[in-house]
């Protein structure tokens, strides 16, 4: 190839766009025309045969033309138009043009070749040049960074430096009289809907005639039309019906037509959250295609694109504030809707009651759901994670609290491997904390299995891969396959505090119970009785501290148990960075019910933290000196602290059941102040 033959390729001088290599052959006899993208380099190749007995060339470009030669990847680039450059194979003629052209080839290079014996140029070969400017823009949010002009749209980077756009699921429900979720059709059913999604905008200037055979076409991959879908603002913005559905699932390709001259607008919406099989990361491609020969099929010249990456669901721990309580009330819990109602009150949280005909008795409604969200930078809105549990309360996440900026997902097995730990007492988040070295801004979420190696229960596959594809809040999984019900809630909770990490842990602790009664026994309060004063359906027998520290097998199970909270204990010490100052035994006895441990009294850890106002399950221990001994303690643990304990009566609704405060609560709570793209997983 001679220097007229000139290989134009495509390249990025900055971080910002991605290239395709085009070939431009020039004739010696005759000029040629290319079109070239702004701000993008192109390379001139000068190879193979040129015109006899050329030694030297020079290398010119009309004003707005920058022409450079490279005579090695060492020397780098020097101005070409400087001097007469010795031929060498090395060498390579770089162009470029950063401002789009007003008019077709109205500028363009022209390279002279030379002989020391001829007074005269050998030959010219021109090349005419027409600019576009080509960007496919969306917010990259690098407002951490401090030079945002030098990103690399094709690549998503995390920490406080990083950048990259960022795609919400748009899982709630903005039309209210639509059944299905807003990203369930290809439709935009009403303005609000756009709210949800991340815009996308596609510049283009230079000459308009350029594109009577040139096209711009948006594209992405098979792969990544199964997680988005991509609108096209056709028309008046104020109007659902101007917006086509463009890309996604079965369209992978789309031919942008010039509605409105330099900007085409595009709204994206993300269709599921990152899993086993998704990343979450999608990318969106703009091909600038020459058509202009008719004897040979189209080609690219220039692409540009842009990765999103698609916004993780997020836990919310109980010491973040609380904005919202929802409870049950079914057909004996008049008085403890009451309590928690009372409890929302004085937190200055709304209440939402489900009403018996919609739970059907099904109490467990921390059981049902986890309350969590999503964050982009535009926008902020709650999600509702809905249970495999499938109990009676089935229907109430999608049908009560999916709406208006109100989300919803689930994730359900397709065998029937759902097991009571499965349900989402068995979920939970920690604070934020630091574990060796390694910072979780956003806490780390705690679920419960079986014990390495063992075969007992776990959670079900598809809920776990969930979890743990979204990065943000790296699982840790504890041992609760000793708990009949088996959920971490039963032994832990953590609430607010004032110094220190800024929260404290609540463990149960049998020896700490223990501890307390032998105190009290050896003070004289053997006596005392346990369950004294609980009104039920069904008498409940009082048990003396003296019978409690005489039962041999009662004594030995607890030891089992303690065993048991000790080894989740040390794995919550050393994957959550905690000391044992960051933690709080409280006392609570356990007994087997079919070889699986269940509270013996109302479990204390089991409860309801709605800011510094603490709902506790009341336990009904000794009366001594007119106080519950069991509810003393909690408080000489928990007031220095700056809490409030309230103790709830949920014996024969809850406790008999298997179930406590927190079981038949749950709570939707502030978002983390913490930006989740912030952080380095």
């Amino acid at each position: 190839m001679c220097p007229a033959a000139l290989g134009l390729v495509a390249q990025a001088p900055t971080e910002a766009s991605m290239s395709l290599q085009r070939i431009v052959r020039v004739s010696l006899e005759h000029p040629t025309s290319a079109v070239c993208v702004a701000g993008v380099e192109t390379l001139v190749d000068i190879y193979g045969s040129v015109p006899e007995g050329t030694e030297m060339f020079e290398v010119y470009g009309t004003p707005g033309v920058d022409v450079y030669i490279s005579p090695s990847m060492e020397r780098g680039r020097e101005r070409a138009d400087t001097r007469r450059w010795h031929f060498d194979t090395g060498l390579e003629i770089i162009v470029v043009m950063n401002s789009p052209s007003n008019d077709l080839n109205d500028s363009h290079v022209q390279i002279s070749y030379h002989s020391s014996h001829e007074p005269q140029p050998l030959a010219y070969a021109v090349l005419y040049l027409t600019c576009v400017d080509i960007a496919l823009d969306c917010d990259l949010n690098c407002e951490g960074r401090q030079d945002r002009s030098y990103v690399d749209k094709r690549q998503w980077v995390w920490g406080p430096g990083g950048y990259g756009a960022v795609l919400l699921v748009n899982c709630d429900r903005d039309d209210v009289t639509c059944y299905d979720q807003d990203n369930c059709d290809r439709h935009v059913n009403c303005l609000q809907d756009l709210e949800d999604m991340s815009v996308m905008v596609l510049r283009t200037q230079g000459p308009a005639a350029l594109f009577d055979d040139h096209k711009l076409i948006l594209h992405t991959s098979s792969y990544d039309a199964k997680w988005a879908r991509v609108f096209h603002a056709c028309g008046p913005e104020d109007s659902c019906e101007a917006y086509r559905h463009v890309l996604g699932q079965d369209k992978v390709s789309y031919e942008v037509p010039r509605f409105h001259g330099d900007e085409e607008r595009f709204f994206v919406e993300g269709l599921s959250f990152p899993d086993a099989r998704f990343t979450g990361l999608l990318s969106f491609h703009v091909t600038l295609l020459d058509d202009s020969n008719e004897d040979f099929s189209e080609s690219p010249i220039f692409t540009d694109t842009v990765v999103f990456r698609v916004a993780p669901w997020i836990m919310t721990p109980s010491t973040l504030p609380p904005l919202e309580v929802y409870v049950c009330r079914v057909r004996n819990n008049t008085c403890f809707v009451d309590a928690v109602a009372e409890l929302a009150r004085k937190a200055g949280c709304k209440l939402t009651v489900c009403p018996q005909k919609e739970n059907r008795n099904d109490r467990w409604i921390q059981d049902e759901m986890e309350l969590g969200y999503v964050q982009a930078p535009h926008k902020t809105f709650p999600v509702v994670f809905d249970s495999p549990r499938n109990g009676e309360l089935q229907d109430f996440p999608y049908k009560r609290i999916l709406g208006p900026d109100f989300g919803y997902v689930t994730r359900e097995p397709q065998d029937s491997s759902v097991s009571g730990l499965d349900s989402f007492g068995n979920l939970e988040v920690s604070p934020p904390v630091v574990a060796d070295g390694k910072e979780y801004p956003l806490g780390r979420i705690l679920i419960g299995g079986n014990l390495p190696g063992s075969s007992g229960r776990r959670v079900t596959q598809v809920v776990r891969d969930f979890l743990y594809a979204q990065r943000v809040q790296p699982p840790v999984e504890l041992f609760v396959d000793w708990l009949a019900v088996g959920h971490v809630d039963e032994f832990l909770s953590f609430v607010p505090a004032p110094d220190g990490k800024g929260f404290r842990m609540l463990l149960a602790s049998p020896s700490a119970c223990f501890k307390l009664f032998q105190e009290k026994q050896k003070w004289g309060h053997g006596r005392a009785l346990l369950f004294k004063g609980v009104v039920g359906d069904k008498p409940v027998h009082t048990v003396s501290i003296n019978q409690v520290l005489s039962n041999v097998n009662l004594i030995s199970y607890n030891k089992f148990v303690q065993s048991c909270i000790d080894w989740n204990r040390e794995v919550l010490k050393r994957e959550l960075g905690l000391t044992e100052r960051d933690i709080v035994d409280i006392p609570q006895l356990f007994k087997t019910e079919r070889k699986k441990a269940v509270a013996f009294f109302p479990d204390l850890v089991n409860m309801l933290v709605l800011g510094k106002y603490l709902g506790i399950p009341k336990p009904f221990g000794p009366i001594i000196n007119g106080q519950c001994c069991l509810e003393e303690k909690v408080r000489s643990l928990l007031e220095p602290l700056g809490l409030h304990c309230t103790f709830i009566d949920d014996f024969t609704p809850y406790h008999m059941l298997h179930g406590e405060v927190h079981c038949g609560t749950n709570v939707r709570r502030q978002p983390f102040s913490f930006k989740w793209w912030n952080m380095v997983p």
